[in-house]
């Protein structure tokens, strides 16, 4: 049974390994996982029924840790697929305030089930007979109960709480960096608005701004040095409108004409020209 469940464990991985979360299919592919893991579920149930665990040991691994991964990424998937179907419609503002919201909910849940999930995290086993052997729960202290988990053949009851852990860990995650895509998605959108607005354009050569960009970095002066040339490379493509696609091709070029800093020398120039004719104005 161990070996069987961890390979199932492993073969789950593997596919959400290759999920993309925020991706626009979401809601079918957390549908889809819901039941392919409930199927799974359902057939260990099954197989429980008749099945005898050779040790006392065993049975508690099973529901302390088994179990709980598979029922854990059921239960993750099928709180995306409640979130992303009752996300409401509107600005980003009332889409940030839902998502705190289901954090909230996460924070609420650690409140009220602090001390099991003390004992938990802290690896303790001295309770794990009452725990997570069958036939052990006390229900005036276990009160949780779930659709996916009706069975007292299999469930112990607190076999879910470490499985609702499990998934509101995953869930932590996934609604932070929802919140933090929003955020970029947010700042992108504001600074499109503004070159609407106020279009500004590199009207100059393409190889001008390269070598101007490439400057700026080896100064050190954009982001106190640390800032790699392919970024600088591409806010510089978006705040001038410019596509400045093979910048490497053209540095490399720099490097072996003549003048290798020829449109820095050419601004200083320019420059100098402006302050003289300023004085002359006077």
């Amino acid at each position: 049974m161990k070996e069987k469940i961890k390979q199932i464990l492993l073969q789950i991985d593997l596919e959400i390994d290759e999920i993309d979360l925020y991706g626009y299919d979401i809601i079918e592919t957390s549908l889809s996982m819901i039941h392919k893991l409930q199927a799974i579920l359902n057939d260990l149930r099954t197989k429980m029924q008749t099945y005898v665990f050779p040790t006392k040991e065993d049975e508690i691994l099973f529901f302390k840790t088994q179990k709980p991964e598979l029922l854990g990424r059921l239960l993750f998937f099928y709180k995306i697929y409640r979130i992303e179907t009752q996300c409401p419609t509107g600005s980003n503002e009332i889409i940030r305030l839902y998502l705190n919201n289901e954090l909230d909910s996460l924070t609420y849940f650690f409140n009220r089930n602090l001390d099991f999930y003390q004992y938990y995290r802290s690896h303790s086993t001295v309770h794990d007979e009452l725990y997570f052997l069958r036939g052990k729960v006390d229900f005036r202290l276990c009160t949780d109960s779930a659709q996916f988990d009706k069975d007292p053949n299999f469930s112990t009851g607190y076999d879910y709480k470490v499985a609702k852990i499990l998934a509101n860990e995953m869930l932590r995650i996934y609604l932070n960096k929802k919140l933090q895509k929003l955020e970029c998605d947010s700042y992108i959108e504001e600074k499109q608005t503004i070159a609407t607005k106020i279009p500004i354009r590199f009207t100059g050569k393409k190889n001008a701004l390269i070598e101007l960009g490439y400057a700026l970095v080896s100064s050190g002066d954009i982001n106190h040095g640390n800032i790699e040339i392919k970024e600088f490379m591409k806010y510089l493509s978006f705040i001038f409108n410019i596509d400045l696609g093979g910048y490497y091709d053209a540095y490399i070029a720099m490097k072996e004409r003549k003048d290798q800093t020829a449109y820095l020398n050419l601004l200083a120039e320019k420059l100098s020209k402006r302050m003289r004719e300023d004085d002359n104005k006077r």
